[in-house]
């Protein structure tokens, strides 16, 4: 995934101005494909640049607020990529070095660090759970936002294994 591809993603979801594409990235897309206000403001000019989007609205000018929306050939451009092939991405954590490492040196100071990790990915868990509670009650499950629901659930089952595996690995310490 690219941020490009993320950013005509959100607006085709709704047009927004950069502050409130920023803000919901902070709240949803960010959880997995996160960037800064400053990576969104730049690429949101490019793609406007490109003739992916375009700013309207009555605070259009230069230093006002801008609405962007997708036009035809960024929809055309993010369906293209949507259908595209990509192999998974090999697991890059640190983490999994380190016990690595540690499996040679020792594993003194690791429990803290552990433990650390696990109460961020509980923290992660609860927020994903609560999302899912307030976004996605039962009786909207089968509803056009399925799949977002299927994205969040990906989320919520990784935080549950990395608490499983996070458990594991401190058993015995």
């Amino acid at each position: 995934m690219s941020l490009p591809h993320a950013i005509l993603t959100a607006l085709l979801e709704k047009p927004s101005s950069g502050l409130e594409l920023t803000r919901r990235f902070d709240r949803s897309i960010g959880f997995f494909w996160s960037a800064t206000h400053q990576q969104i403001y730049r690429e949101l000019g490019r793609l406007e640049r490109e003739g992916l989007v375009r700013a309207s609205g009555p605070g259009a000018g230069r230093g006002q607020r801008k609405e962007y929306e997708v036009l035809p050939a960024g929809r055309a451009q993010l369906r293209e990529w949507v259908g595209q092939a990509q192999d998974p991405k090999p697991i890059r954590d640190p983490l999994l070095l380190r016990l690595r490492a540690a499996a040679v040196l020792g594993v003194d100071g690791l429990e803290e660090e552990l433990a650390r990790h696990r109460e961020l990915h509980r923290a992660q868990l609860a927020e994903y759970l609560e999302i899912e509670a307030r976004d996605f009650p039962p009786e909207r499950a089968e509803t056009e936002n399925r799949l977002q629901h299927v994205v969040l659930q990906a989320g919520i089952q990784l935080e549950s294994f990395w608490l499983a595996w996070l458990d594991q690995a401190l058993e015995g310490k």
